[in-house]
């Protein structure tokens, strides 16, 4: 299954160059989405009393990531509902944004949200591991967008008053809603595979439904963008058995390619016009795909696919290689981005039981964090070198959302606080 391509200069391009990165962290896994920063000095190394900056306990459960706009962080929550050990009832279910002073972390404001019901119900396993608050806010630094599934999207100011709601669709699913709002040019894209099995896209000013496409199958992740050599962006979405590219003004499809044969969480990673997709039930697989073609690309633009990988979690790229975790072996694996041979496939110990967040490199360390077992960090290199295991003491809370940088510092949530990890 795997096929070289040699003798592409392009691709040498692609490994050789970084993204430069951003002093605020906009939206899911940053600026880019792609989980990765270039600040330097960060910590690798903390407990309950070392390093800890500030920690600011939250209005409720969560498993988004917060984001970083100047002196102020954002981050959803939930309330009243599928918490253990006593379930409640549907009816209690509240979510939460809540505003955070960046420099203190002491909370400037929440603003709560009543779902448009019936919402998923809450049944354990997956469900309590998922929670009803698993979407990132998204920023253009002077809205907020806010998506909680089939009670819609939301912009708000950055003082959380509303602008706008709009709906995406009204479906629910036992494994909840965790696509995150991306942000293209005047429009808000979502992944509403869940809801409408549609990716949407909304004017960002009005809220007002812009292009619609559908066949959007089994698919738990965001989408990302790839530009092409000639600079040309595609909108690039990993759903059960495909991969596709879009023009993302119009929705129309450009081109599909053979992809994960079951439903798909990992999103999207990108490298100066390479696509790599992950995931896959029982059987995982990473590939690389060249965008630009037309029409079926599996035989033309499909690079490699290894069988490897994780199921949950989304992979880093960094210098040449694609690093993940997978998310129930606790099997550390980092691939060569040109061939997609397996460099490494180690365990992390001790066993850090599930691993449903996505990786964060920066600085050259890669941060994994567990649910329960703290988060670990590896060196971002092609050797594996477990530096540090880092657990806050006796908070043990469900932790499913990636390391946040933000400022030469650590944010970490969890469902019960969120904290700010940093150098003295």
């Amino acid at each position: 299954m795997r096929r070289h391509v040699a003798g592409c200069a392009l691709f040498w391009m692609v490994l050789l160059t970084e993204p430069a990165g951003a002093a605020d962290w906009t939206r899911f896994r940053g600026p880019q989405g792609l989980g990765m920063s270039r600040e330097v000095d960060l910590p690798a190394q903390w407990s309950a009393e070392e390093n800890v900056v500030w920690r600011t306990a939250l209005p409720g459960l969560g498993t988004s990531s917060p984001i970083t706009v100047g002196n102020r962080v954002y981050l959803t929550c939930y309330s009243g509902y599928g918490i253990e050990p006593n379930r409640g009832a549907q009816e209690n279910l509240l979510r939460h944004l809540v505003c955070l002073d960046r420099q203190s972390g002491e909370i400037q404001w929440t603003k709560d949200f009543a779902p448009a019901f019936p919402e998923s119900n809450y049944e354990g396993g997956n469900s309590s591991w998922h929670g009803y608050s698993s979407s990132t806010p998204t920023t253009d630094g002077n809205h907020l967008f806010v998506f909680f599934g089939a009670s819609g999207v939301f912009c708000l100011d950055l003082d959380g008053n509303q602008r706008w709601h709009a709906e995406v669709g009204d479906r629910t699913h036992r494994w909840g809603s965790a696509t995150s709002p991306l942000l293209y040019e005047d429009l808000v894209i979502i992944n509403a595979s869940v809801e409408s099995q549609s990716l949407v896209a909304l004017h960002k000013e009005t809220g007002e439904e812009v292009w619609r496409t559908g066949g959007i199958q089994r698919s738990w992740n965001t989408p990302n963008f790839v530009e092409l050599e000639d600079g040309r962006v595609e909108l690039v979405v990993s759903i059960q058995k495909s991969v596709l590219g879009l023009e993302p003004r119009t929705g129309e499809q450009l081109w599909h390619c053979d992809g994960i044969p079951t439903y798909v969480c990992p999103s999207i990673i990108t490298h100066q016009g390479i696509v790599f997709a992950s995931g896959g039930r029982g059987k995982q697989f990473v590939m690389a795909i060249q965008p630009g073609g037309r029409g079926d690309v599996t035989e033309s633009h499909r690079l490699w696919v290894t069988e490897k990988g994780s199921n949950v979690s989304s992979p880093v790229f960094h210098q040449g290689f694609i690093y993940c975790a997978n998310d129930r072996r606790g099997i550390a694996f980092c691939f060569n981005a040109e061939t997609g041979e397996v460099v490494y496939e180690e365990r992390l110990k001790p066993r850090p039981g599930v691993i449903y967040a996505s990786a964060t490199v920066a600085d050259g360390k890669i941060y994994y964090v567990s649910q329960h077992e703290g988060i670990y960090v590896v060196a971002a290199k092609p050797e594996f070198e477990l530096l540090h295991r880092n657990r806050l003491g006796e908070d043990t809370s469900r932790t499913n959302a990636g390391v946040v940088i933000s400022g030469g510092q650590l944010l970490i949530r969890n469902d019960r606080y969120l904290y700010c990890i940093g150098h003295p």
